[in-house]
């Protein structure tokens, strides 16, 4: 066999991984959309909002990477729907009302206050693993689907406080999600 030939059938094998790995992240979407619950949207005009500095923050927001939001079978069980288990960079914002990831080149994500369950750190979530206390988790629930978010922040001195505020937030009148 000469180096074309080899390199052709490497390259052959590269496009079948690639196209299977494809595949199955498309199927594991199709599963998780026909039993997860729509995902809350974010309130009408809060992002302007924020951005205006109009909007009420409990903490002064942090800047990283949202990492993933996995369900709570597992930290590699990554939701498939849509765009939300995308790394993106993001800015999280801690409101009165809920937490709002807004990612970069991306759907922002948002978590009303009366759907957190838990914060917390952790080592990891699938899409980054740092080790010790690298990645502050949100835990929030959808009817009977719990989730897990992970944010990476550039200054993770402020895990702590963060995860005390996210878990304090006050329960906020049901509305419904994905209206």
């Amino acid at each position: 066999m000469n180096r074309l030939e080899l390199s052709l059938v490497v390259l052959a094998v590269f496009l079948l991984l690639a196209g299977l790995m494809w595949w199955g992240y498309r199927n594991r979407a199709r599963r998780q959309a026909a039993v997860l619950p729509t995902f809350p949207t974010v309130p009408d005009g809060l992002i302007d909002r924020i951005n205006r500095g109009e909007a009420e923050e409990l903490l002064p927001p942090l800047t990283g990477v949202y990492a993933s939001t996995v369900t709570d079978k597992s930290w590699q069980d990554r939701v498939a729907v849509g765009d939300i288990g995308f790394r993106a960079d993001a800015t999280v914002h801690l409101l009165p009302t809920g937490v709002l990831f807004d990612r970069l080149g991306a759907s922002p994500l948002w978590i009303p206050a009366d759907a957190v369950v838990d914060a917390r750190t952790e080592a990891g979530i699938a899409g980054k693993v740092m080790g010790g206390d690298g990645v502050l988790v949100v835990r929030w629930k959808i009817e009977d689907h719990q989730f897990d978010t992970g944010f990476r922040a550039d200054d993770k001195s402020e895990y702590q406080n963060w995860a005390r505020a996210v878990r304090a937030l006050p329960e906020t009148p049901e509305v419904p999600h994905g209206e």
